[in-house]
């Protein structure tokens, strides 16, 4: 089996595995499904919900010099013709007249044909039209009447809900620069090949923080982030032989970047961004105080001149954060024989903490587990299930992500000890219920 046939399977076997486990399923999929739109079942929306507070709480709660903020959607359309979105944010389009179906142009060699999946549209013959420029934002109206008067815009990035809000977020928090402003938000870009299950979508939540830095020190602060990045993706356990850096040049560079470089991960589909650390200089900020003609100039007592902050710009996506760790922890072992699926989440973002399980239906076991499943409940995520052998709900849970099994058995009624089977290295420990308090939280949050 060729290299490229393998890793469809292996991302056919990692969409089987979100939607069979609860992770992701396909939008609207009763009525046959939205093309490249995802709903986060059960365990999805836990692990997602634990990723932005894992990332949140690096940005904000463990540091002094970042604030929060949650803009709106929907903003003035100003803004985006402000930022350069109107006239800049296109991507060049190209229409197949056999398929009908539409293409980025710059992008025919990574686009599969329709018709003919194992070929891309400069190999399956078809007829493509001239490129010509499309604009991604998705547009819609505000109040009962469509017209030009009334256009809004589905925000394409959060970043600039940030900008816009530099003063307010400065004068009300009392910081002085260096400091950022992080936000989790939702963006909405209207891809012409969205593709590869939730890396590309239409809609996605960014994980976005703006650091406003004295020009002069724009180069220290540049290299800082790109450290501090590369080392909260080592702290969710990804295997960094997985990871590398990427450098844009000088025809990749956005035009407000001074400098930007990627972090990328090695999906199955090839090597693909992950995250971006880029320096956009006064750029952002220069444009909205000139057309608003608010002055948004920093000074305080350490420096004598009046100065337009400059900006390093972490970028991540949420949607494809989460698509990371899951292929990163994906893993297919050979146990006695049966091959088993072990989904090896970090316990800091895993959805579901640990599992509890009476060993057998009788003797008292199920009561002690039951009365273990809701005190840890009142500090973990857990799961019960006394359903099936043993070595069946060992299975379940190593497949759904979950790190730790604790399992009550005939000891447990003489000693109150209970065996803490780790997923990973399958080691197992007795301990008593708040000894396994203290482990999962101190597990939790290393």
């Amino acid at each position: 089996m060729s290299k490229k046939n393998s890793n469809n399977d292996l991302m056919d076997k990692i969409v089987s595995l979100c939607k069979r486990r609860g992770y992701v399923f396909p939008s609207s999929e009763i009525y046959g499904g939205l093309n490249s739109c995802w709903d986060y079942g059960p365990l999805g929306a836990e692990l997602k919900r634990n990723l932005k507070n894992y990332w949140w709480d690096s940005m904000t709660n463990r540091r002094e010099d970042i604030e929060g903020l949650d803009a709106a959607i929907l903003m003035h359309p100003q803004v985006w013709h402000t930022s350069g979105h109107i006239s800049e944010f296109n991507d060049p389009m190209v229409d197949c007249k056999t398929c009908k179906a539409r293409f980025r142009a710059d992008k025919l060699a990574e686009a599969r044909c329709p018709k003919k999946p194992s070929k891309s549209p400069l190999e399956c013959g078809g007829e493509l039209t001239e490129p010509r420029q499309f604009n991604l934002m998705f547009k819609t109206f505000m109040g009962p009447v469509e017209d030009d008067t009334n256009v809004v815009y589905l925000r394409p990035e959060t970043a600039q809900g940030i900008y816009v809000n530099f003063l307010n977020v400065k004068n009300s928090s009392r910081q002085k620069i260096p400091f950022g402003i992080a936000q989790i938000g939702k963006a909405f870009r209207n891809e012409i090949t969205p593709g590869n299950f939730i890396f590309r979508t239409r809609e996605f939540e960014q994980m976005e923080m703006q650091y406003f830095i004295h020009p002069s020190e724009d180069e220290k602060y540049f290299e800082y982030w790109r450290q501090e990045r590369w080392k909260w993706y080592q702290s969710l356990g990804i295997d960094m032989d997985k990871m590398r850096w990427h450098k844009h040049g000088d025809d990749e560079l956005a035009h407000y970047a001074k400098a930007a470089y990627d972090i990328e991960f090695e999906y199955p589909f090839g090597w693909q961004e992950l995250e971006g650390i880029h320096n956009r200089t006064d750029f952002d900020l220069s444009r909205h105080m000139e057309a608003t003609k608010k002055d948004l100039r920093y000074r305080d007592d350490r420096y004598q001149e009046k100065f337009i902050p400059y900006i390093i710009e972490t970028s991540a996506g949420c949607d494809r954060t989460l698509l990371t760790l899951i292929v990163n922890g994906y893993d297919e072992v050979e146990v006695k024989g049966e091959k088993r699926v072990f989904l090896r989440l970090s316990p800091k973002i895993a959805p579901i903490k640990a599992a509890v399980f009476p060993l057998v239906k009788k003797d008292g076991m199920p009561e002690f587990a039951e009365k273990v499943y809701h005190e840890l409940k009142k500090h973990f995520k857990v799961f019960y299930d006394v359903s099936g052998a043993i070595g069946r709900r060992y299975a379940r849970m190593d497949e759904a992500g979950c790190p730790y099994c604790i399992t009550v058995d005939g000891q447990t009624l003489e000693d109150e000890t209970m065996t803490l089977r780790d997923r990973d290295s399958m080691e197992q420990k007795r301990m008593k219920v708040d000894e396994i308090i203290t482990f999962l939280t101190k597990q939790i949050t290393a």
